[in-house]
């Protein structure tokens, strides 16, 4: 993992590819009526071809990137366009885990989740994912870096029903479908190196939950230890991105759940941070910081120095309402307390639209929003660049 990391920091591949810039994003955006419409035609009326769908899809994904351009993003997705979740997409690409329909959704503080789980009924591997193309896709139509961002492997455990780990092999042994998950995501993150793609992120937001006290003890219910939890999750991020190309930047997205502005989790980073920051060879942080429920800022302590970036997530991506720069620069003030600010950044608290019902604001909103990150990189750091 060290050699790996050494080479990345002194590469000049690295240099040319950006990232990690001072001014960021998470991924997801609202989707754009057109978008949602024609998804409604495909999947549920039948009406409109998967061909057709896809090239809605393209155009409006091609706006989108102009869009985040503009506005001076140096970092752009497709905005999750073609997913119906942030998760269960890419893990029903993987081969070994199916998603299926129960009564009744996950729920949130103010809302239920569409009632979908996954199943892990083969041995989990990767062999090939529509992804790849959707990658190929935005960067052919982006100038400015493309990222693709795809759930962390943990997402395939705390989602799955105990009852619904069916493959022999991994009823009583967890490790065995933990090892199998970080063989089968190692070969994922090298499938995408391969389709061209510098800049990976995973989004982890489990182990955050194992920080929430009723979560822990729900947990613990299970006959399961959440701190043992924590490092097997942690080990199975390290095992999935340590080995990745030199020129190939790695990010980690954390938060506490995001649908329809509403979250599950709340707690501080504190019984992660030093495993999140030492164990994991990821190259960027993004922390939601935009509650109380999120915990102090002490948790960047334990950062170590060097070339990794935190982007705190000042920003909410839940309301409309626009921070002002001023407070967000306060905040900054007091994150240097504990971190150096030249290993700071800055990012929304999350997408914007997780699932494609997105959150509770205007596609305008969201705009803004992201108009105040580039405005807040230039004002703390001169600009979005490094």
């Amino acid at each position: 993992m060290a050699e790996n990391a050494a080479a990345r920091a002194t590469s000049e591949q690295t240099a040319k590819t950006g990232a990690p810039y001072r001014a960021d994003q998470v991924g997801s955006l609202l989707r754009p009526a057109r978008v949602k419409e024609a998804r409604k035609k495909h999947y549920e009326d039948k009406s409109l071809s998967a061909e057709e769908l896809k090239e809605v899809e393209d155009e409006e994904i091609a706006r989108a990137v102009r869009s985040q351009e503009s506005i001076g993003m140096p970092a752009v997705t497709d905005g999750e366009f073609r997913r119906s979740f942030w998760h269960y997409d890419f893990l029903e690409g993987l081969d070994g885990i199916e998603l299926y329909q129960k009564d009744e959704g996950i729920s949130f503080h103010g809302a239920n989740l569409r009632p979908y789980y996954p199943a892990v009924t083969g041995k989990v591997d990767f062999s090939g994912h529509p992804m790849l193309e959707h990658f190929t896709y935005l960067a052919g139509t982006a100038r400015a870096q493309p990222k693709i961002s795809i759930p962390a492997p943990s997402a395939a455990h705390f989602r799955t029903k105990p009852e619904d780990i069916t493959f022999p092999a991994y009823k009583d042994d967890l490790e065995a479908l933990f090892s199998d998950l970080t063989a089968a995501y190692r070969k994922a993150v090298q499938a995408f190196y391969d389709a061209g793609c510098r800049y990976i992120q995973l989004d982890e937001v489990f182990i955050v939950y194992l920080c929430d006290p009723k979560i822990r003890e729900d947990v613990k219910a299970r006959g399961l230890d959440p701190d043992w939890l924590i490092r097997q999750y942690a080990k199975m991020i390290d095992g999935a991105v340590s080995g990745r190309p030199a020129d190939m930047v790695s990010a980690m997205h954390l938060c506490r759940g995001n649908f329809r502005s509403t979250w599950v989790a709340e707690g501080g980073y504190d019984p992660a941070a030093d495993i999140l920051f030492n164990d994991i060879d990821i190259d960027i942080y993004f922390m939601e910081y935009d509650s109380e429920r999120a915990g102090g800022l002490q948790p960047l302590s334990a950062l170590p120095k060097g070339n990794k970036r935190v982007m705190p997530g000042f920003i909410t991506t839940k309301t409309g309402d626009l921070e002002d720069i001023e407070v967000i620069k306060r905040r900054f003030d007091e994150a240097g307390k504990y971190a150096d600010l030249g290993q700071l950044g800055i990012a929304p608290q999350c997408g914007f639209s997780s699932t494609e019902e997105g959150n509770l604001l205007s596609e305008d909103d969201q705009w803004r929003k992201l108009e105040l990150v580039v405005k807040v990189a230039e004002s703390v750091w001169g600009g979005v660049d490094r």
